[in-house]
């Protein structure tokens, strides 16, 4: 029997209040990740209570000004997700926070619950957001690395951001993260956030064990959301002529905010292909270098 229904949000189903989305760990039925979309008019402001998680601001289109604790982060922003990638406000749990747009945006709010609170608010440059180009041929795809280990500091809370060329696939091989299995493989739950460019559309794939089974194929369209409490998950496929984008957010019980990940056996050799393979030329997306 498919799960698609319970674990594929369209876009507007699961707005609330000032929130284009709102994802919750009580809503997921699960226990750390969440996300949350906002947007605001020209001169609109929102004020956030992060409450038992940590937060990260990421516009995804728009400038904005996240002012917490008397310092003001201001965040230049992008024009939209496919231009370039972004700077971004860290905000630790416990926190209030005014977030404001004098010309308005569109801005992610990912999140993790969290029992620590160790890390002060701060601002990520765009200049040190890690750009890496991932696979080759037709599973070329570009991943902007904002708050994993390793790049940018957070008790539990991971965030990355996937471009995928029109006609190619990402997140591929199909992997997984939902078992505790100490350098092999972190328990980490994971939300995608869509956006595609134009009137297009891709697909999205989940798949589970004997164990634990899952079965997921959702038609994605911008601002929908798939949920991944477990299981393998991939292929995300951008259909010719259609650029895709996904946010990642992710997070787990582990205390050592692991993130890794163990490929579908079935297909993990796909990855020994990718040797005798170029690069997608279409990538890195315009604006953006790799680093």
């Amino acid at each position: 029997m498919s799960d698609t229904s319970k674990y594929h949000l369209p876009s507007g189903t699961s707005a609330d209040g000032p929130y284009d989305l709102l994802v919750t760990p009580e809503s997921a039925g699960w226990g750390y990740s969440g996300l949350r979309i906002l947007t605001l008019k020209p001169g609109e402001a929102h004020a956030l209570s992060t409450g038992d998680s940590e937060f990260l601001v990421l516009p995804l289109t728009g400038s904005c000004t996240v002012t917490t604790d008397g310092t003001a982060f201001e965040l230049t922003g992008r024009t939209g997700v496919f231009a370039s990638a972004t700077d971004f406000a860290y905000l630790p749990r416990e926190s209030e926070a005014l977030i404001s747009s004098a010309d308005g945006g569109t801005f992610a709010l990912p999140n993790a619950r969290t029992e620590r609170s160790s890390l002060s608010a701060r601002y990520g440059s765009q200049k040190n957001v890690p750009v890496e180009l991932r696979g080759a041929g037709a599973c070329s795809r570009q991943v902007n690395n904002y708050c994993l280990p390793g790049t940018f500091d957070a008790e539990q809370l991971l965030v990355c951001e996937v471009l995928t060329p029109g006609g190619n696939w990402s997140s591929y091989p199909p992997h997984k993260h939902d078992e505790a299995r100490p350098g092999v493989e972190s328990e980490l739950e994971e939300i995608y956030y869509f956006e595609v460019a134009g009137d297009g559309f891709g697909y999205q794939r989940v798949y589970g064990t004997p164990e634990r089974p899952i079965e997921v194929l959702a038609e994605v369209r911008s601002g929908d959301t798939v949920l991944i409490p477990h299981g393998w998950h991939g292929p995300s496929i951008a259909a010719p002529g259609y650029d895709l984008y996904y946010l990642n957010v992710m997070a787990g019980p582990g205390q050592d905010r692991a993130w890794l990940i163990c490929d579908d056996p079935a297909h993990g050799c796909v990855r020994e292909t990718w040797r005798s393979q170029d690069v997608d030329d279409r990538l890195p997306f315009e604006g953006l270098t790799q680093r």
